[in-house]
């Protein structure tokens, strides 16, 4: 019995450890609670913290960096013999400084990145020597923007710029405008970025103009000296004859006879639907070949609509015997109308 007392003894210190156990749940309990808490207060600073590193590296990518032609101020504090004013940045991108004998390099680097070295190179001379660098005239770094837009221009870059930003300082695409934007590079040797020749490819880039609008990354690149930004017009098809509004429509995207027609406003009275005639010049050919479309056939799904190619003349024809007889009516009716009313008894 006393066993089996021990054994019942044994039991409620099993059941005081299940009791342990239970207090020790609740420890995990509230830590988590805890660390849920610190959690939340933590958070909004991490999210402010990664924000701001997002920032100070956007803002150090975007510093301008200095280039041939350039015109700089450099100023050497306590040291005027040593300051010098309107330093051109040479084609090679050196420059020369008093007492120092070899060049030194100015193109790719910051403001402040030159005025580092320039304070190195004068050590042997002089001690902790503080030196500024202002850049005075922006000229190495030139783009241009021309084609489809609402603005050509050229522009002198004081920062990097990238390729979406440019287009808006160029007032956007025109309606013109087709579906790609291309980068010509500069072919002219750069101190940063020596040009491989034999990489005719690295010349040119060309990018969906819808994902540059959309700031997509990898179609938003920084733009370098010299490029060239050219956004070509869309291939167009013409729209003409008895439609409300005979316009010229951009391809920018695939377009049928009756999306085309519709786009035009529609067709007017009289219109002979069973003969729309599409006038397509072939690649290579002189002359234009002439399509007959059934409008009614495609409207009542007896037939596929017509899908346009670039240059294509829509001629929407009019019903000669009706409008002749429209035309006569219009003629009569205010006539009529002016005549005076009799009573028939």
């Amino acid at each position: 019995m006393a066993r089996t007392s021990g054994g019942g003894a044994a039991t409620a210190r099993n059941a005081g450890g299940e009791a342990a156990t239970a207090r020790t749940s609740g420890g995990e309990a509230a830590t988590g609670q805890t660390l849920t808490r610190w959690t939340k207060l933590f958070a909004p600073v991490l999210c402010a913290l990664l924000a701001l590193n997002w920032t100070v590296t956007a803002q150090q990518d975007d510093r301008y960096r200095i280039g041939p032609a350039d015109v700089l101020d450099i100023r050497i504090h306590n040291r005027p013999q040593l300051s010098r004013e309107a330093v051109r940045v040479e084609g090679n991108g050196m420059i020369r400084m008093p007492l120092i004998e070899s060049e030194i390099q100015a193109a790719c680097l910051t403001e402040g990145e030159l005025a580092k070295e320039i304070a190195t190179r004068y050590a042997k001379y002089y001690r902790n020597l503080q030196v500024d660098v202002f850049i005075k005239g922006y000229h190495s770094k030139q783009v241009a923007i021309i084609g489809a837009v609402n603005d050509q221009s050229r522009f002198e870059l004081q920062r990097r710029v990238r390729l979406l930003e440019l287009l808006t300082y160029a007032k956007g695409p025109s309606p013109k405008a087709g579906q790609t934007v291309n980068i010509v590079h500069s072919t002219a040797s750069s101190p940063c970025k020596p040009q491989n020749e034999s990489d005719v490819s690295s010349l040119f880039s060309s990018y969906k103009l819808s994902d540059v609008l959309r700031g997509d990354a990898a179609s938003n690149p920084y733009l370098e000296a010299g490029d060239i930004v050219t956004v070509p017009e869309a291939d167009q098809v013409y729209i003409v004859g008895n439609v409300f509004m005979p316009l010229t429509i951009p391809l920018r995207e695939p377009v049928t006879l009756t999306r085309a027609i519709a786009m035009a406003g529609g067709l007017k009275q009289d219109t002979k639907k069973d003969k729309i005639r599409v006038l397509r010049q072939e690649p290579g050919a002189t002359t234009r070949k002439e399509i007959t479309v059934d409008l009614t056939a495609i409207e009542k799904k007896r037939s596929e609509d017509l899908a346009l190619l670039p240059n294509d003349i829509v001629d929407v024809p009019t019903s000669a015997g009706k409008s002749f007889l429209r035309s006569l009516v219009q003629g009569v009716v205010p006539g009529v109308g002016q005549l005076p009313v009799r009573v028939v008894p």
